[in-house]
């Protein structure tokens, strides 16, 4: 089935309502069981945007690098937030998935006057208009261009993770669950870069004496996006 190109529908209606600046946000990392959650922030005006634009997951990883510089310089503006493996713990995924969001905005040289969120579920909040677009990652123009943008960055982060720990083979995975990934914490254990509140440690009984439990129901959300990923 041929990919449907994104569009600016969606930034147009904001626009009409009276949004002049509308930044489109996507997150990486949500389901990952090593490094940060990753926020990408892209204001992309109303401009025909770069020739195969599309979310991320549907690029291949060559693709992906190859676009993101374009992007780079393509977009009116940009910026990327960060929640650390520790704050993902500390606070649970919403929270840390808001700090990171709030982090990309701050960033921006611009202020926003609406953002269109990818996914039903408005983790961001106020005091930000926000416009929630189920897959609008696919379906519009800002938000593909921070989904790769987001993407790239934080793969290249987790792939220089991956010198300092070559076992675990993070320039493979980017901390998301594979068959090296959970042999690498089997026999070494998890790292500092390792988020310790996840369900992974469930079923490694050498090293489930270092699970962190939040209080409150937040305690079981990233265990269950990581269990569904790889399906224990």
């Amino acid at each position: 089935m041929p990919i449907v190109p994104p569009t600016h529908s969606v930034e147009r209606s904001l626009r009409r309502a009276g949004a002049k600046v509308v930044v489109g946000l996507d997150e990486v990392g949500r389901g990952a069981w090593a490094g940060p959650v990753t926020v990408g922030a892209a204001v992309t005006g109303l401009r025909r945007p770069p020739e195969g634009l599309t979310d991320s997951k549907l690029l291949t990883e060559l693709r992906r690098r190859a676009l993101a510089p374009v992007l780079a310089d393509w977009v009116t503006a940009y910026a990327l937030g960060h929640a650390s493996p520790q704050e993902c713990d500390e606070l649970g995924m919403t929270a840390a998935l808001r700090l990171a969001a709030v982090r990309a905005l701050e960033a921006l040289p611009v202020e926003p006057d609406a953002v269109i969120l990818d996914g039903k579920h408005d983790y961001l909040g106020g005091p930000w208009r926000v416009r929630t677009v189920i897959k609008g990652d696919q379906s519009c123009i800002c938000v593909s261009a921070a989904s790769v943008l987001a993407k790239v960055h934080r793969d290249g982060m987790m792939a220089e993770l991956g010198e300092q720990h070559s076992a675990y083979g993070f320039a493979d995975n980017a901390g998301y669950p594979s068959p090296v990934h959970r042999a690498a914490l089997e026999e070494l254990g998890p790292t500092e870069h390792h988020r310790l509140s996840w369900a992974y440690l469930d079923a490694l009984p050498k090293w489930r004496h270092l699970k962190r439990i939040r209080p409150g129901l937040e305690a079981a959300e990233g265990s269950a996006d990581e269990q569904l990923t790889l399906g224990f």
